[in-house]
């Protein structure tokens, strides 16, 4: 048996409490947990009643805050949901609560307290099919299994990305079919109509939109660096994949495939074959640092009769005396302008070539091939494609190294060699032959240069 202590309470987000008039146990002192052989940890912690998780991100992700009471309604006063993982208040009784947790999928008992009243909640806070089970004086007053059919649901997707919802979207769309929950879906604003038409069963809003007390369970997806107890992801997202970590929190088949989009015009945007590029990113370690890479690649394709579109937000980008430009011999259609008009021109590209950025999972979502560039994230990170640029000579993929800590406000982070002539390697060695030995395998590459 183990006490319910300080470590299980801080992973699950409550704050330390002390006993209440309502009768609640000191959180220290409330409750022997039974845990599963050689899990080595309590699964919750008892609180007083009305405690509420923090709003404030999860791991440095911005997460979903819970209503400060569960939304459902049991007897005898009992309330619980899925909101924060499964939680559950308890008022003051004739006697003793005994509180039950399970995970039916696995059988195993995740927990077991007796209080006198408080709030009981899991550690685990991805989905988890649990059951519940509340006691009182020897009989058992409430039972209850998760089961999210015609149920209200909330998966909440961080905003400010394009890759990562992409990427993610597909798992939250399999979670609904899976389930057959009437699935509400958070995403950033400008994201919302690349996806709306083609899921009519999925309700889209932005943040502020949630009423937080409208559902019976909530879901958060993210990139939880810190997450070393596992709170809200069942395994580090550097192992799994970007994408990939999305299914493992919603407990469904790993097994990715792109979304559908469906766009207001599909109409061919040019005559000519052409190619879209995209050589910008968020930070300089995704950028293909070969300082002639991208001129003798643009040089290549036009040799072969391909126009170069350039489909970047910014011509420019970069941060104090480090900036990165349009590729030479491009043609700019970089500016403000709706994702869906980006989507068109990669429909019909013969192929798209990128780094590991937003508009590669793009043109993946289009089903477009894409020749993806990158030397920080490990294959696994993204979409598999047959068109992988990375060079293994080098230093790579620390990213998916759980040993490092990705620096979002360093644009020039570089873990391993910040500072040295190997900053950058692992693209800087990354040869622009090496690029077109690639493009040469492309089906349409092919066969235009058989044709000619």
């Amino acid at each position: 048996m183990f006490k319910a202590g300080t470590q299980s309470r801080a992973a699950m987000g409550f704050a330390d409490t002390t006993a209440t008039e309502s009768g609640a146990a000191d959180a220290d002192t409330a409750a022997d947990v039974a845990a599963p052989a050689g899990s080595g940890s309590a699964e919750v912690s008892s609180t007083a009643v009305g405690a509420r998780p923090e709003a404030q991100p999860g791991n440095g992700q911005t997460v979903q805050p819970p209503p400060a009471v569960p939304t459902q309604q049991g007897p005898d006063g009992i309330r619980f949901d899925f909101n924060d993982g499964c939680r559950i208040t308890l008022p003051t009784g004739d006697g003793e609560w005994r509180v039950l947790l399970r995970d039916t999928a696995t059988a195993n008992p995740l927990f077991e307290t007796r209080l006198a009243a408080g709030v009981v909640a899991s550690s685990k806070k991805y989905y988890v099919p649990f059951e519940i089970e509340v006691w009182s004086q020897g009989k058992e007053v409430f039972r209850h299994r998760l089961d999210l059919t015609e149920r209200n649901v909330l998966v909440h997707l961080p905003v400010g990305t394009l890759g990562d919802t992409l990427g993610w979207f597909p798992y939250v769309a399999r979670f609904q079919q899976q389930h057959r929950c009437r699935l509400t879906c958070v995403m950033g604003e400008l994201l919302i109509p690349l996806f709306r038409t083609a899921y009519p069963s999925i309700k889209f809003v932005t943040p502020d939109a949630v009423n937080p007390d409208d559902y019976y369970a909530t879901y958060n997806i993210g990139l939880f660096f810190t997450d070393d107890a596992n709170v809200r992801q069942p395994c580090d997202f550097r192992l799994v994949g970007l994408h990939r970590t999305a299914a493992y929190i919603l407990g469904v088949d790993p097994q990715e495939t792109p979304p559908d989009i469906v766009l207001p015009d599909e109409s061919r945007p040019i005559a000519e074959k052409y190619v879209c590029i995209a050589a910008q990113s968020s930070t300089q370690c995704k950028y293909w640092n070969n300082p002639s890479g991208w001129r003798e690649i643009v040089q290549f394709l036009k040799q072969h009769g391909y126009r170069v579109i350039c489909i970047d937000q910014n011509a420019t980008h970069g941060t104090g005396v480090v900036w990165n430009h349009i590729p030479y011999g491009s043609e700019d259609f970089t500016g403000e302008r709706p994702l869906a008009e980006r989507a068109r021109w990669l429909k019909h590209a013969e192929f798209f070539i990128g780094l590991s950025s937003g508009l590669s999972w793009l043109a993946w979502a289009m089903r477009t091939p894409v020749v993806m560039i990158s030397g920080f994230t490990h294959p696994v990170n993204e979409f598999d494609t047959p068109y992988r640029v990375i060079n293994y000579h080098t230093c790579n993929s620390c990213w998916n190294d759980v040993r490092v800590q990705f620096d979002h406000h360093d644009f020039l982070w570089c873990p391993r060699h910040a500072g040295t002539p190997r900053q950058f390697e692992c693209t800087r060695l990354i040869t622009a032959e090496q690029v077109k030995n690639t493009i040469r395998r492309i089906p349409v590459f092919e066969a235009a240069v058989a044709v000619a």
